[in-house]
């Protein structure tokens, strides 16, 4: 395949043209839809040494950090406003203007005083969430430190924390297989919140794909000789294998993960190029899990790829996904909400998912 043909390629030419500023990206200035869409803009300039790619991430990063470092946008007041800072991370790395290195500081002493559970895991928000975690939340939260960890200082203990975070949310959702529910709550008033457990109602596709995500991301980066590798390689394998045995017959999974034969549920673009992603990277990861994990990730991108449509101004559509869900009260609130054209966390994850399974062909041998 020519670099030209590639989804990635093209659904990035895409973004480009209908969003000239990164920024513009939906749904509001400096948010998590802008960070986990440049991540993988940043995997694209990785691949190729394409400088426009590199232009697209840096032109945000500058847009948001003045000369001296203030930060523009960023209020810290949920895990949704950290996620955005793991771009500002990879300015520094790249460029290593000093402003960077300050606004990431900034970013990071606003987690010293970020409320968290009685379990020690980040509310998602500090207002209006009262005793709410949620899966997506540790993502969000979990890319800026491990960002930080990489480019930044590792030193921190940034790592550490976002180890203690997937535990907390392990130990709080897990519900079978390395299935976890979309959140949990403390707070006995959360309408969500299953009075005995506190965990929401269902398995959601793309809440588990944040997980799946946060997760790839820390076995990557953790040396095999820390304490918690083993351990997070096992629950990274035992979600993937189980995701093994519940991908549809389009290669796609389930809006509800784990109930494929429920009514009216539906197969979701965003969790599943989440889920293709993660398999892919760690197909490479663990040689034993190659085959089967390469085969799942290949017959999902062929999915992926019917769901990636040209409209009539030659622009690349991406179908079947909701947009923006919150933690739902019930299943049939997870498979009767609505489905929207270019939901921005399903671009974005199609994206990634694009980039990782098409890598070999993009790689410039001149980046």
């Amino acid at each position: 395949m020519k670099p030209q043909d590639s989804l990635s390629v093209q659904l990035a030419e895409t973004l480009m043209k209908r969003y000239p500023h990164p920024d513009n990206y939906p749904f509001r200035s400096w948010c998590y839809p802008q960070g986990f869409l440049l991540q993988g803009f940043i995997r694209l300039y990785q691949d190729t040494g394409e400088a426009c790619y590199r232009d697209y991430v840096l032109a945000f990063a500058q847009h948001h950090v003045s000369p001296q470092g203030a930060l523009y946008r960023f209020q810290g007041n949920s895990m949704d406003d950290m996620m955005a800072g793991s771009i500002l991370c990879w300015a520094l790395q790249q460029t290593g203007e000093p402003r960077y290195r300050t606004a990431c500081n900034a970013i990071l002493a606003s987690f010293s005083d970020y409320p968290r559970n009685r379990c020690g895991g980040f509310l998602h928000s500090r207002r209006g969430l009262s005793g709410q975690m949620w899966v997506d939340g540790v993502f969000m939260g979990g890319m800026f430190l491990l960002g930080y960890a990489q480019y930044v200082d590792d030193t921190a203990g940034c790592t550490e924390e976002v180890i203690r975070q997937l535990d907390y949310i392990f130990q709080c959702c897990h519900k079978q297989g390395g299935l976890l529910y979309h959140a949990w709550s403390e707070d006995p008033q959360t309408v969500w919140a299953n009075p005995e457990t506190g965990c929401s109602s269902d398995v959601w596709s793309e809440g588990l794909g944040w997980y799946a995500l946060i997760l790839t991301e820390l076995v990557r980066q953790l040396p095999q000789t820390h304490p918690a590798y083993l351990r997070m390689r096992q629950r990274l394998t035992m979600l993937l294998d189980s995701l093994c045995t519940l991908q549809g017959s389009d290669g796609l999974w389930y809006q509800v993960v784990d109930k494929p034969r429920g009514e009216d549920n539906w197969t979701d673009t965003s969790g599943s190029a989440m889920f293709t992603y993660a398999l892919a990277e760690t197909a490479r990861l663990f040689p034993e899990k190659d085959t089967a994990y390469r085969k799942a990730a290949e017959n999902a991108m062929k999915g992926l790829r019917r769901r990636a449509v040209r409209n009539e101004k030659g622009f690349i559509d991406i179908l079947h996904a909701c947009d923006g869900l919150c933690v739902q009260k019930s299943y049939e609130d997870y498979v009767h909400y609505p489905q929207r054209v270019n939901a921005k966390e399903a671009v974005a994850a199609v994206l990634w998912a694009a980039e990782t399974m098409e890598r070999e062909s993009l790689s410039s041998p001149h980046k």
